[in-house]
């Protein structure tokens, strides 16, 4: 733990403690270490495109060693040093297996989208969780992708295309318009929200927190409360939508929860969530001086280990 502290002081002093008030202090010595030594590398099998146990065979076969996921049967990991042998096999290139994290895949399986409905993944790239939809809804009904970078949507377009998705459609466009053009339409809408990205931190890459700041966070938080307002706009009666984001800030997690429930009244709820692990805190109800609505407990934060990324997430329901 020593090592990890010493290590995390070339984070800013603000994110450090900021972090140590929002985790608590019993998972402090895990969540520091997250950022400092290696996690392993997680995937999931593309079941549009092969069987899962098919897809392991040819792992074997290319001597990739493999760990299985117990809460997912198409999940599984590599450790760390085994990473170019699994993104470098040929079921990495042909869209068999995609590389993706454990905190990602749990997003898809909270949402829950059913064969059928009507889907929305808004800010969808590069296509990771729009992606596992399609699997999840095994290629039927239909499958809004939307985002606002072109260069992301050709990125995006290239991995649904490869991974076997028949249901997408895709759309250029800032997530923040979808509910004007498209009211009460969709029966699930997935919001991984742009954000200021803190859990992508990690002491070997320093570009990740460069331009970190409250001021950044600010800016995103603006962003993402149009966002969730659109998406729910977008949500048919009865539907519901996912909010996440790989932040630990409240500013970009509960307070804009809180200030959403707040504009639209009873026609949004919280739903509890079920997490398969236990590295998770509820969401908080207060931060410094801010009060939140005690509804923000049956959000929830994974909090970072050797397997996962930190992650926050609130299931909403439209009465």
């Amino acid at each position: 733990m020593n090592q990890a502290l010493t290590a995390i002081d070339q984070f800013p002093s603000e994110f450090v403690e900021r972090l140590r008030t929002i985790v608590p202090e019993s998972w402090h010595e895990t969540v520091f270490a997250s950022f400092v030594y290696p996690r392993v590398t997680s995937f999931r099998v593309n079941t549009l495109s092969i069987s899962v146990d098919r897809a392991l065979a040819e792992l074997e076969g290319a001597q990739v060693p493999f760990h299985r996921v117990p809460w997912c049967d198409h999940a599984f990991y590599v450790e760390s040093n085994d990473r170019a042998r699994l993104t470098h096999c040929e079921l990495a290139s042909n869209g068999g297996v995609y590389v993706q994290g454990l905190s990602s895949i749990v997003a898809s399986l909270v949402l829950d989208p059913q064969a059928g409905e009507e889907v929305m993944d808004l800010a969808a790239a590069p296509g990771g969780k729009a992606l596992h939809t399609a699997a999840l809804m095994k290629n039927e009904g239909w499958l809004s992708v939307v985002e606002p970078i072109r260069k992301r949507m050709f990125v995006l377009a290239d991995n649904l295309k490869r991974g076997g998705v028949t249901i997408s459609h895709t759309y250029l466009m800032d997530g923040r318009r979808a509910g004007q053009k498209v009211p009460d339409r969709f029966d699930r809408i997935m919001l991984d929200a742009p954000c200021s990205g803190e859990s992508r931190f990690h002491i070997d890459q320093p570009s990740a927190w460069k331009y970190w700041s409250p001021r950044k966070i600010k800016e995103q938080s603006r962003k993402q409360q149009g966002l969730i307002l659109s998406a729910f706009q977008s949500l048919k009666r009865g539907g519901r939508m996912l909010y996440s984001t790989c932040s630990f800030a409240p500013e970009e997690n509960e307070m804009i929860i809180d200030g959403f429930l707040n504009e639209v009244g009873d026609t949004a709820q919280l739903l509890p969530i079920e997490l398969p692990f236990d590295n998770w805190q509820t969401g908080l109800c207060s931060f410094g001086e801010q009060q939140f609505s005690n509804e923000l407990s049956l959000s929830c934060r994974i909090l970072p280990n050797e397997h996962h990324d930190g992650f926050f997430m609130a299931l909403i329901g439209k009465g």
